[in-house]
């Protein structure tokens, strides 16, 4: 174990009536019981802690003997003394105050609301909401793209505080990937990096809205992103949604009973239900944006995974003068590599990069540069070309494991597209039990109320099929269904 950089005693006073030696137990016990020394740690040598304090050594020795005797230090022969793993329930000294720790606060501040955002990964079966599988990810051809990027970055003395809206070289990359693949018309003043689509969302949450300003989205959605909405002050109302996608027509009826300055919506693939929103409906909804003058904020966030047909085109490609675009690379890389991008009106974006440099003055420019390089060196798209196939499989197998295990306890679809499938009961108590039981069973899911935008909506099951391969995909499925018949 490392040894501790130097402690600093309090209240260690030689012209003080306390014998020194028992100001040091004080001392030590006082900075045990806060926290700053904790069980296992090494203590200095006597020698060390005697110089640093200005006394004699064998005031140190006195002081250690009282600790070991008292149970808040152990000696460790040869290797010195530690703090004991086994502290005494009680302190000889009564404090006057509460004493700080480092697991409370002693300030005001607003606490977190109850609904989790992510999924605990402490177990190793976790039907997620729709992740890739990182493990197939090509790490090799990722070395050598960060190597390149961090020398070509070096030569050109790229790797000190740049432009917050991301490296101008993914940003390059970027508008040619989405013109090329989705028909967006762009340029670079229409495009900024983010650490991810949540910040997109929250930067879009603080550009757009002003508190007593409304917010639709669709009944069923990613809550992280009605939280950011609710943070900046607006008030949130939830759509109703079919097989079709969003009710335009309830939105239409919204639109002339509140000042609506922004609809959020996932069109491409529906979060969490992943129904795509139908041509008609689309454009229904541009007509309604113009007309009420709302942004349309279009979160799509695994447009690359599309299994039957041809998808459609986001509708930031018909009417990006009303729409904030927003993506998000994490399902095409690595989730950890924190990558996603906006593109706006120029002006929308100009505002949305001051209010990130009150959040993150910039990116990573080493991987925004490796992730460019990917690009451009048709790595990414052999990498999702292999993966589509792969979750092919996947998605085949997962509803063979699905009508097997939940046949008749719940009704889902095969989806088009997206990397989850949406489960749907029609009595509640299973919900109920498979929320109670799962981890007892050894496997994860999102709670069931997770994507409700209002408490009274539909409930539900979203499972991912991408990070599990068949096996331990078939394993959860058994796992899941213990779950929901446990009474």
């Amino acid at each position: 174990m490392l040894r501790p950089w130097k402690i600093q005693l309090e209240s260690i006073d030689s012209k003080s009536d306390t014998p020194l030696y028992m100001q040091i137990v004080h001392a030590v016990i006082h900075e045990i019981r806060r926290g700053r020394l904790s069980p296992g740690d090494f203590m200095p040598s006597s020698r060390e802690l005697a110089e640093s304090l200005g006394v004699n050594r064998k005031t140190i020795v006195l002081a250690y003997e009282d600790l070991i005797a008292q149970g808040w230090l152990a000696s460790r022969g040869t290797r010195g003394t530690i703090v004991s793993t086994d502290l005494p329930e009680q302190s000889l000294e009564a404090p006057k105050a509460p004493e700080p720790t480092a697991g409370q606060a002693g300030f005001h501040f607003r606490a977190a609301p109850g609904v989790p955002f992510a999924l605990s990964a402490s177990s190793p079966l976790v039907l997620d909401e729709g992740s890739p599988d990182c493990r197939l990810f090509p790490y090799d051809v990722l070395i050598r793209a960060y190597r390149s990027a961090i020398l070509r970055a070096k030569r050109a003395n790229r790797l000190k505080y740049g432009d917050p809206r991301g490296s101008a070289i993914l940003r390059e990359s970027l508008v040619g990937m989405l013109k090329s693949q989705r028909g967006l018309a762009l340029r670079d003043e229409n495009l900024c990096i983010t650490r991810g689509s949540q910040m997109g969302v929250f930067l879009a949450s603080r550009v757009l809205v002003e508190p007593g300003d409304t917010v639709l989205m669709e009944t069923l959605s990613y809550t992280p992103a009605a939280q950011a909405f609710r943070a900046a002050g607006a008030t949130v109302i939830p759509v109703r949604l079919d097989r079709d996608g969003i009710d335009v027509a309830e939105l239409e009826r919204l639109c002339g009973e509140h000042r609506v300055r922004a609809v959020f919506l996932t069109p491409h693939h529906q979060f969490p239900t992943t129904v795509a929103l139908r041509p008609e409906r689309r454009l229904r909804l541009i007509e309604l944006a113009r007309r009420f003058s709302f942004a349309i904020i279009e979160d799509d966030y695994d447009h690359e995974y599309h299994f039957e047909g041809q998808p459609l085109l986001p509708i930031a490609s018909y009417c990006p003068e009303q729409t904030v675009y927003i993506g998000s690379l994490s399902k095409l890389t690595l989730p950890s590599l924190r990558l996603g991008y906006i593109a706006a009106p120029p002006k929308v974006i100009d505002a949305m990069v001051h209010e990130l440099m009150l959040l993150d003055r910039q990116g990573n420019t080493p991987t925004e540069e490796a992730v460019a390089e990917l690009i451009e060196l048709g790595e990414l798209r052999r990498h999702v070309r292999k993966m589509k196939q792969t979750y092919t499989d996947r998605r085949a197998a997962f509803i063979d494991g699905l009508q097997r295990n939940f046949g008749d306890l719940a009704e889902f679809d095969v989806p088009d597209g997206g990397l989850a499938v949406w489960l749907r009961f029609a009595d509640t108590a299973i919900l109920d039990r498979i929320d109670r039981n799962q981890a007892r069973h050894g496997v994860r899911t999102a709670q069931s109320t997770s994507f409700a935008v209002s408490p009274a909506t539909e409930r539900g099951i979203r499972a991912g099929f991408a990070s599990l391969n068949e096996a331990e995909a078939a394993d959860a499925l058994m796992r899941l269904r213990k779950a929901a018949v446990d009474k």
